[in-house]
């Protein structure tokens, strides 16, 4: 191991201050590399499938907005051929051909509105399943990149601003743009004189767009970053909810949702306010253009120049550019929202685990050995948690690992079944360095059953056959009478098919611990761990899960990480871990003999002391 790397060894992960800077830092660096082409490759990918609804909402855009600028022309024929001169029949003809071009146009829309849906629908989900598609392969030191809340934020609000987003860009990027250069075309057919009035107020408007636009984008890609905040307020307080109550702590989480929605709510007024500078602007341009064709017209009218119903058909016009204008206005808001949760999307689609398969990967652990072989391991760019582990576990063996929190017990057995990889030296199964195994092999073979227990929505066999899918009943009832779980199990009245609420809500800590050793033997793994999974547990069950452990499953290697010397003495050897270090590894007796820190802790449990170091916790 390097020099610079043999510094004082920190707790098992860094300090949350440490962590949250060695998140922002990256995450900066991530969201300022994402480039525009990485964006479009991207979100293009998953809209491959809808290729054909996105070329074909643009075309009945474009259909319709021509049936709309004909209305208007057809308009002045009916004012100067038919009202005018009194010409009935001129009226009822035109009048049939103006019904025929609007049911067109109202075709026309509604099929681009159904593709349009079809089309950003699809691509939503397609962008939801990708990201949670690649979640499932992230390496634990990827998701620590990422809260949970932010993740939440980006399979919903992002992807939901993108699905509007790209919906609007359908149907109104065509149309919009599409609707301005028909109704100018026209326009000059009509009147070139006045058609240029138009063209200044495109130009006028569209320079502001652009100024207001350039403004309001910064504002909204720190939104979003903000609804993290926001989302993970929530997160906690409802899962916590009932030691919120408990220490009546109501007002302080309220208070916090406060600031943080607060924070939301800053930042979208600032962006609201220049954004709405869009509608008096419009609407003076409007008048303007109202005023003045109006104006020239009537002269142009009086010299003989232009008819009244082409009048009103240049007034139309000049209505739909203008109302065009501000489509295009509102689009580009929207861009501007999604452009920031597009960056947040790629992000997450394009992240790549850190622990990957090797190209030919072995496919077999012959047995449960574990080797570490002068280990180093950090998390990220941290200080090392683990210090130059050596040991030799043989196939079989019980290994107990005992030390004081922070003292990387569990950064230490989250190697085996390669949840993290090391920064140096290296980890052996079955004689084979992890890293050159298929991962879905290794981990099919090293069952975990961690501190914090999940249990799902579903029956409880539903919940144990997460260790095996397809184990018949006999064999789940066979790993809960190990696990001492069929005590209570038989005492529900719906036993083995009884529903668990999620998150294990309706059984106790203990039951929920059980369950969780059960599913794990359901895999018939080599190698088993067992971290703190006991705590709940009282030491007569602790014992009685023990013993069966010992009589059941005797080629299995387990490794139970404990608080308590009870649950590790009668281990075959024992793990003492000291800030990262091995203190030592031998059996009871030995470490009893020889072992200052072992001992120490035997002897003030013994005379009361529950807890291996008088503040407890979790590893």
């Amino acid at each position: 191991m390097p020099d610079s790397s043999k510094k004082v060894v920190c707790a098992a992960e860094p300090a949350a201050a440490d962590r949250f800077a060695i998140y922002e830092v990256y995450m900066e660096k991530s969201y300022n590399s994402i480039t525009a082409k990485e964006i479009l490759t991207t979100i293009g990918g998953q809209v491959k499938e809808f290729t054909k609804d996105s070329i074909m909402t643009p075309f009945y855009m474009f259909i319709e907005v021509i049936m709309e600028m004909i209305i208007p022309y057809l308009m002045a024929s009916i004012i100067d051929k038919g009202v005018t001169a009194g010409n009935i029949s001129h009226i009822y003809k035109v009048g049939m051909i103006m019904v025929v071009v609007a049911l067109f146009g109202l075709f026309a829309g509604l099929m681009g509105a159904h593709t349009a849906a079809r089309a950003s629908a699809g691509l939503a989900r397609n962008l939801r399943s990708a990201m949670f598609r690649n979640i499932q392969n992230y390496s634990f030191s990827n998701i620590d990149r990422y809260s949970t809340a932010g993740l939440v934020t980006r399979l919903t609000t992002d992807v939901t601003n993108l699905q509007n987003a790209y919906q609007m860009l359908l149907r109104m990027f065509m149309r919009a743009p599409s609707s301005i250069i028909v109704a100018i075309t026209m326009a000059f057919i009509i009147s070139p004189g006045l058609a240029s009035v138009y063209v200044g107020a495109v130009l006028f408007l569209g320079l502001f767009i652009i100024l207001v636009m350039s403004r309001v984008t910064k504002y909204f890609k720190e939104v979003f970053e903000k609804y993290d905040d926001l989302n993970s307020s929530v997160q906690e307080n409802v899962s916590a909810i009932r030691v919120v109550k408990a220490f009546v702590r109501e007002e302080y989480e309220q208070e916090r949702f406060k600031k943080a929605s607060e924070n939301i709510y800053k930042l979208f007024v600032r962006a609201e306010s220049t954004v709405v500078l869009n509608m008096p602007v419009m609407q003076f341009t409007v008048y303007a253009c109202i005023l003045l064709i109006s104006w020239f017209g009537a002269h142009m009218i009086t010299a003989g120049d232009l008819t009244t119903g082409q009048l009103m058909s240049l007034l139309a016009y000049c209505m739909n550019i203008l109302m065009n204008l501000m489509m295009l206005s509102m689009i580009f808001v929207m861009v501007s929202m999604s452009t920031a949760s597009a960056q947040r999307i790629t992000e997450v689609i394009n992240e790549e685990s850190d622990i990957k398969n090797p190209e030919d990967p072995v496919m077999d652990v012959k047995d449960g050995s574990v080797q570490f072989d002068h280990v180093w391991f950090a998390y990220g760019n941290g200080d090392p948690v683990l210090s130059d582990v050596t040991l030799d576990i043989k196939a079989g063996e019980t290994i107990g690992v005992i030390g004081g929190t922070g003292s990387s017990k569990s950064s230490l057995v989250n190697l085996i079944s390669r949840l993290y990889d090391v920064r140096d030296g290296r980890v052996l199964v079955g004689g084979i360095d992890v890293r050159q195994y298929d991962i879905t092999a290794l981990r099919d073979q090293v069952a975990v059953v961690l501190q914090k227990n999940e249990l799902f929505s579903g029956t409880i066999l539903d919940n144990l056959r997460w260790g095996n899918e397809n184990a018949t009943e006999e064999e789940c009832r066979k790993a809960c009478e190990i696990a001492c779980a069929d005590e209570f199990i038989e005492r529900m009245p719906e036993k083995y098919n009884t529903f668990i609420e999620q998150g294990g809500a309706n059984v106790s800590g203990g039951q929920k611990q059980r369950l969780c050793i059960a599913r794990a033997l359901l895999k018939k793994p080599k190698i088993l761990i067992l971290d703190d999974s006991t705590s709940a547990v009282d030491t007569a069950t602790d014992a009685k899960i023990r013993e069966g452990f010992s009589k059941e499953i005797p080629g299995m290697t387990r490794f139970i990480i404990a608080q308590r010397i009870s649950s590790v003495q009668h281990a075959d050897r024992i793990i003492v871990m000291d800030n990262g270090r091995i203190s030592g590894f031998d059996t009871h007796e030995k470490l009893l003999a020889g072992n200052e820190i072992y001992r120490d802790v035997y002897e003030s449990q013994t005379k009361g002391n529950g807890d291996f170091d008088e503040k407890g916790g979790e590893d």
